[in-house]
């Protein structure tokens, strides 16, 4: 079963991932913040990761700059997901090393849409 890492400092928001995913058959974990992911990458680098921008601790360019240093860190899939969606921020967290961008609030269709362009379903 492929693994996805949900990072987000909203439990609703990590909820309702957490719901689209495990209809694709996807076992999940959770973090708060990219302080509590990276540890998690550290322990198990999941396939995918849905990242959220604006977190405490570390956000979500912290942890991908972080991450993809990580022995293995370049292989999960990275998808903001977050408010921000200006050009320079979509830029900024491609340039960082995410793979696909979703902006909130998001659907089921949208996360399946995304998860088909990176290769996970």
């Amino acid at each position: 079963m492929k693994q996805c890492l949900v990072v987000d400092d909203s439990s609703v928001i990590r909820k309702v991932t957490r719901h689209i995913l495990e209809d694709f058959q996807f076992d999940i974990s959770e973090a708060e913040n990219g302080l509590v992911a990276l540890e998690k990458c550290r322990q198990q680098m999941p396939d995918v990761v849905f990242l959220d921008w604006n977190m405490p601790a570390m956000d979500g360019i912290e942890f991908i700059q972080a991450l993809r240093t990580e022995i293995g860190g370049d292989k999960p899939k990275v998808i903001f997901c977050t408010t921000e969606n200006d050009a320079e921020h979509i830029t900024r967290a491609l340039d960082a090393g995410a793979n696909e961008f979703i902006m909130k609030p998001f659907d089921r269709e949208i996360v399946e849409a995304k998860m088909h362009e990176v290769g996970m379903i």
